[in-house]
């Protein structure tokens, strides 16, 4: 392999890192990190994100590319838009989790328990002890969905740095390396006050409730700038 090519595809794997830490990016997989109680989970759900983001982009990257065809500005800001919805639902949802969820004190043998429960409508009572599980569909599926929103911009990047399909694959999934890397260490940095709280209910409860209402307002944001700003609903009723 050319050293041309070595260089090229290392600066896809530090581009890829950098594209990992884009604040729509970083705000969604936080929603999924803060549903954790234990760092591992919350650095899984990073590296799912990864795989999904770096699926998506290499599908349809290496179908438009061996096609010669590129997305439509229209769809490709539509996709991005879709984004902003996401993010609201994520963040709305968030805010809610703890609705159902109570925190139960009882005294046995002298010591002072804590639990969390959960009155579900079913009338099932369930003990969640602390622990919520990550779902990694849910950050593979947000990922999905970035990766359909960076697809266009992924397409002109990677034509503009190689010379052939094969070479584009290489690069698209180094990059896509290089996002899982760079989600891995930050959704790991993002999950250490979640799981150190796990024990302090209001602050735990706290935090997860600030981490939703950002992830709205900012969806919100998003949709807002692409729409008005950027003029995609200008686009739609052309």
């Amino acid at each position: 392999m050319e050293i041309g090519l070595l260089s090229i595809l290392g600066f896809g794997f530090v581009l890829g890192i950098k594209h990992a830490i884009e604040p729509d990016h970083v705000i969604a997989v936080s929603t999924i990190a803060s549903q954790s109680k234990k760092l591992l989970r919350s650095s899984l759900a990073g590296v799912f994100w990864g795989i999904g983001h770096t699926a998506t982009l290499f599908i349809i990257g290496i179908v438009l590319i061996l096609m010669k065809g590129e997305i439509p500005e229209k769809w490709a800001m539509s996709l991005e838009f879709l984004v902003g919805i996401m993010l609201v639902y994520l963040g709305i949802t968030t805010i809610l989790s703890f609705k159902n969820i109570h925190l139960h004190k009882h005294e046995q043998n002298g010591e002072l328990h804590k639990h969390l429960h959960s009155h579900e409508h079913s009338g099932t009572h369930e003990h969640h002890h602390q622990h919520k599980k990550v779902s990694y569909l849910k950050s593979m599926l947000i990922g999905l969905v970035h990766g359909l929103a960076g697809s266009g911009a992924m397409i002109v990047l990677t034509m503009s740095s190689v010379k052939s399909p094969w070479e584009a694959a290489v690069y698209i999934l180094i990059f896509g390396a290089g996002t899982v890397i760079g989600m891995l260490f930050f959704t790991t940095l993002i999950g250490i006050p979640f799981v150190f709280s796990a024990k302090k209910f209001s602050l735990n409860r706290t935090l997860t409730q600030v981490t939703g209402l950002i992830s709205t307002v900012f969806g919100i944001y998003y949709m807002y700038n692409l729409g008005v700003t950027e003029g995609l609903f200008k686009l739609w009723i052309q």
